[in-house]
This record gives structure tokens, sequence and C-alpha cells, in this order.
């Protein structure tokens, strides 16, 4: 199970060009569920997006492409709740296929917008302040106003509910990997949302004048990942921890299909050897890996 999840983190598709919405799995819906206590999924086959539910109201993480605010609403109302009760809107990082569809989102629900301070920029510029993409066109969205710049380790509580921002930077400045508690069965469940730790191609990461400090964010970023206590294994894409294999054995009866901290560490580990072999071979070092680049955005 932990190879195919590994497998699938590593062919998640990222063409530095859109993908066609009308038949990518970026915007294939997906069923949506109940995760576990108060977490749902509302994203599609490949870009993922949560819903966790309150008493005074919704929490939103990722608004994915421009085209998915429908989809996104579409979800949440057939899990029974209203769309126009989002009330806080998050992102795991500032690229188009995790945030080009949160200006539209925040016009329909007028909720407020919270970002980690370093992707702020790029968010509020539509893509083009981006460290890598932002001569590239086809990287751009729609810019959206930010209510909060958030920091590492500050929370984002709403009804009862307390969402925990770590900074696990060097895909993006702001990179954000989310963590929260559920209850389960009279059990406490540690929940990971995995902002990525891809290094995209083309990314330089010696002698990067745009951003100086990649390396070093992803090594720590890394640290982070591998410190968090981790139950419920989820990413800002489904191929990072396998959404379909995991929801197809949920539907057979598998209550904890979602239940893997071993796959979580393995995910981390691979993703972490993948940045070192990668660095390695910019650094003239002469390690060798068969683990490549994920192309993830």
């Amino acid at each position: 199970m932990h190879r195919t999840v590994l497998l699938l983190a590593l062919l998640v598709s990222v063409a530095v060009a859109r993908v066609p919405a009308e038949d990518s799995s970026w915007s294939k819906p997906f069923t949506p569920f109940r995760i576990a206590g108060n977490l749902y999924y509302v994203g599609s086959e490949e870009l993922a997006a949560y819903l966790v539910t309150t008493p005074q109201g919704l929490i939103l993480i990722n608004s994915n492409l421009e085209s998915s605010p429908a989809l996104i609403h579409k979800s949440v109302e057939a899990l029974g709740f209203h769309y126009s009760d989002i009330k806080i809107l998050l992102i795991s990082h500032g690229h188009f296929d995790h945030c080009a569809g949160s200006a539209q989102i925040l016009r329909e629900t007028g909720a407020k917008y919270y970002v980690m301070a370093s992707d702020v920029s790029v968010v509020e510029s539509g893509g083009h302040t981006d460290f890598h993409y932002g001569n590239d066109k086809s990287m751009w969205f729609p810019s959206a106003h930010v209510d909060r710049s958030l920091h590492d380790g500050e929370t984002v509580s709403l009804g009862g509910v307390t969402l925990t921002g770590h900074l696990t930077a060097g895909h993006t400045r702001g990179t954000t990997t989310w963590t929260l508690d559920e209850q389960e069965g009279g059990l406490t469940l540690h929940v990971v949302i995995v902002g990525s730790p891809n290094v995209n191609p083309g990314y330089k990461l010696v002698g990067n004048m745009e951003y100086p400090q990649i390396a070093r964010d992803y090594a720590h970023g890394f640290g982070v990942l591998k410190g968090l206590p981790c139950d419920i294994f989820l990413g800002a894409h489904g191929g990072y921890f396998g959404l379909a294999a995991k929801f197809a054995r949920l539907q057979h009866g598998d209550r904890d299909a979602f239940v893997d901290p071993a796959g979580y560490k393995a995910y981390v580990a691979d993703r972490e050897q993948a940045f070192e072999a990668e660095l390695a071979r910019q650094s003239g070092g002469a390690a060798r890996s068969h683990r490549k680049p994920s192309p993830g955005l």
C-alpha cells in the first residue's frame, strides 16, 4: 500500500501550462465524504480541498483552480452544509492549483482569507511575485485580498475548533502544513494536511538569487514534518496520500482507511531523500538516487 502511495505521489501531474479543465483529474469531481469527526473532503479527484465544520460556521482549506468553486460549492451542499456559511478560507500554498478559486469564493461567501505571511504577496499579486513562476502568465491567477497574515505555529480558531499552521517552506516561501485533532470512536486522531514538500522541475536549490534560502527552508520543513504526530495523513494533492484507494476502502467498510501514520512517515522520508538527491546533483555531488523530484504544484 505504501509503495502505491509513493508511486501516486511521483505521478502527480503538473504541466507548466494549465491542464485542460474538462478532462483533467485536477477538475474531475470526486464524491464528497466525511474523513473523521468534523473534517470532510470537498475537492476534486486530484486537487484536495477540506471542509471543517463548527457551530459558528465552516472553514475551507484550498480553493484550487479558477474553475473549482462551483465543484466545491456543490460538494459542500451535497454534504448537507451551506456554502454561504464558509467563514474562513485557508490554503496550502500560493500556486494557482490551490488558490486560483479564492477570489470567487471570497466574493460569494464573504469569508475571511488567512494566508501564511510569506505567500501573501504572491496571493495578492495573482502569482506575479512568485519566486519561480512570476513571469509565467500561464501560472497567474485572480488576485485576492488577504485579511490575516499568519506566521509559523499560529492557530486559526472558529466555533471551538482550532487548526495550527506550520511553515514548511521551500515549495513556496509560505507553504503551510495544517494540523488539527479530530474525535472519532472515542479516540483523538492527529490530522496532518501536508502543504507540499516537492521540488518542482526547474527549481534552483543552489545559487537561487530570487530565493537564496530555499534549500535551508526545505530542510527546515522536513524537520517540521518529521516532528508532527500523525494519525490521519492528508495533503494538498490526492496523490500524496492515496485518496482514491483509501476512499475505496472506506466505502467497503474500513472505517480506519485514512489512518496511516506509517504511510505518512514513508511519504515524508521519500520526499526528503528526493530533495537531498536533487540538492546533491545541483551541488555537483556524486550522490545517486532512483528518486526524482516530484512534479507536484
